[in-house]
Formats: structure tokens, C-alpha cells, sequence
């Protein structure tokens, strides 16, 4: 058996929601006077780092997405992952968090949709240097959908997807925080469907089969969420994972469902006040690249 998936076995047995996490611990018991069940305690989110020939990966499993929601953070001036978690984490901080959807470095504009809270705060039809480009004019219609993490509110309790844009809302819940980026991994690779990859002109936008730094996101059938950066080992060339490496290491983890984030020069993973950098340049030296948006996750309060 192989590492990822003893690692996933010992996982399992401590994961202990359904896949969407929607119902609270019960605090009472049936009605007819019998004892008040204690609240079963928050079970936090773990850390491991898993050392690759060309890529050091960083891996957060949060399996209990109900006490630690994982939240999206979007800023109007590009900024550092870990600065952004410094300004939404107040005052607890942020046990994690992880660079998201995708921008345009140009001019600072989303070329990604993200919700924060309910609203609209980032729409990519605003940047008309995406959807201006003559070039990208025939991939439009599926940039607009491409695939995104979402955070609903159901119940009370959070419930998360991964799905396209344009897939409804489930019957019963709202939209709370979304933040588009794309292809999913799994449970099938959608890099065709969502315009990344032609095999007729030989497009490939992000460099699929090429080693790189990158992020991502996943959902566990045990009901965790699994925040992962694949970092470039210095020395080593190409370094990094293509996206299927990534597919296959979240796979062997567990997950069902997967969501590549933005990578390359933006991969950065940010665990108990400790900030992971993905890319490097040519000398090995660390990009420290500014992003628009984050996943992230608060420290439970201080008691």
C-alpha cells in the first residue's frame, strides 16, 4: 500500500462529516427528558509536508469545515497572501489560507468571479482586457463558466462544491463565498471543457503537462477540505507538478473533487503564521507575488 493511501486510511478514521457538512452536533437529546449530549469538540485542522524529488508539497486537511469554515477573502489592490490574511483574520489570525482565483497583473483586475459574503465583489466582464482580447474571443462563452469553490450556507451550516459558474444554487440554501478558478482535477480533468486546453490549435494556458508550482483545492467524501501547494525544490529543473500529479496526489488522499487555483509565481500557502512560496526564479531565489484572492480559515477564539 502506498503512502497516500495508509495517510488517506488514518484520515478517514478521524473525518466525521458527510461530504457537505450541513448538520450542527445535536446538544439535546431526544426530547423526552433524557440527558443533554455534549457538543462534540472541533476537531482543527493538520499540517504535513510531503517531500517529492521536484516538489516539496504542502498539505492542510481541514475535516471538520463546520468548526473551521474555509472563507474567500478579495482585495481591490493585489497583495500578499499572508497580508491579506492579516487583515480578515482579525483578531484570532489564520490557521490557514491559500491563494485563489485568477487575476490579470497588469491592471489588478479578476479574470475570475468571486462572492464574498453574499455579494458580487469581483465579476471578470469588468476587465476588459479579458474579455476585449480578440484572441480569447472564441473561448469566452467557457472562460465565463469555468469552475469554482463555493461555500453555501444550508440550514445554519456551511455546505461546499466545486462546480461550473453557471450550475444553480441547491433548493434550500445561499450562495455565501465563491471564488472561480479552474479546471477541476476530479473527479475528471474539465481543462477542455473550461477553454485551458485545445488539442486543435495546441493551446494549453496554463502549462497542464509541464512541471510548476501549484495550488489547490478539494473536497474529501469523509466531508474535509484539503488545501494543497506543490512548491519548486531548488536545483531541481523542471520542478514542481503537472496538473495531473496534482490530480493524483489529492486522489490518493481521499478526494473526490478537485479545483486547480492559480499557480506558478502566485502559489503560496500560509499555516500557523508560517507563509510557503511555490515558484522560484532561475537563481532559486522565491517569488513573493501579490494576489487578489484567498481561501482562508480563523483560528477558533481564544477561550
Amino acid at each position: 500500500m502506498s503512502f497516500w493511501l495508509r495517510y488517506q486510511h488514518v484520515i478517514g478514521l478521524v473525518m466525521v462529516l458527510g461530504l457537505w457538512g450541513c448538520g450542527p452536533v445535536p446538544e439535546q437529546g431526544d426530547g423526552d427528558g433524557g440527558e443533554v449530549v455534549a457538543e462534540a469538540p472541533a476537531v482543527p485542522p493538520s499540517y504535513e509536508v510531503v517531500r517529492l524529488p521536484a516538489a516539496t508539497v504542502h498539505v492542510v486537511t481541514i475535516p471538520d469545515p463546520v468548526s473551521y469554515p474555509v472563507r474567500v477573502a478579495v482585495v481591490d489592490e493585489l497583495a500578499r497572501v499572508d497580508a491579506i490574511a492579516a487583515q480578515v483574520c482579525e483578531p484570532d489570525g489564520c490557521i490557514a489560507a491559500i491563494n485563489a482565483g485568477f487575476f490579470d497583473p497588469n491592471n489588478g483586475l479578476t479574470t475570475s468571479y468571486v462572492v464574498q459574503d453574499g455579494t458580487l465583489v469581483a465579476d471578470p466582464n469588468e476587465n476588459q482586457r479579458l474579455v476585449g482580447n480578440p484572441d480569447l474571443a472564441s473561448y469566452m462563452d467557457q472562460i465565463l463558466n469555468r469552475s469554482e469553490f463555493r461555500r453555501y450556507a444550508c440550514d445554519g451550516a456551511p455546505r461546499y462544491d466545486i462546480t461550473f459558474h453557471s450550475d444553480p444554487v441547491p433548493m434550500g440554501c445561499t450562495l455565501v463565498d465563491a471564488v472561480g478558478a479552474g479546471p477541476q482535477l476530479l473527479p475528471q480533468d474539465t481543462s477542455e471543457v473550461e477553454g485551458f486546453v485545445d488539442r486543435t490549435t495546441n493551446r494549453d494556458a496554463l502549462g497542464s503537462q509541464s512541471p510548476n508550482a501549484r495550488s489547490a483545492v478539494g473536497l474529501t467524501a469523509d466531508g474535509g477540505v484539503v488545501l494543497v501547494m506543490a512548491a519548486q525544490v531548488p536545483g531541481v529543473s523542471p520542478a514542481g507538478l503537472t496538473l495531473a500529479e496534482m490530480a493524483e496526489i489529492m486522489g490518493d488522499r481521499g478526494v473526490v473533487k478537485a479545483l486547480n487555483l492559480d499557480g506558478g509565481s502566485s502559489s503560496t500557502l500560509l499555516y500557523q503564521g508560517t507563509t510557503h512560496y511555490g515558484r522560484r526564479t532561475s537563481t532559486g531565489e522565491l517569488m513573493q507575488r501579490p494576489v487578489k484572492s484567498i481561501l482562508w480559515v480563523r483560528n477558533l477564539p481564544s477561550r
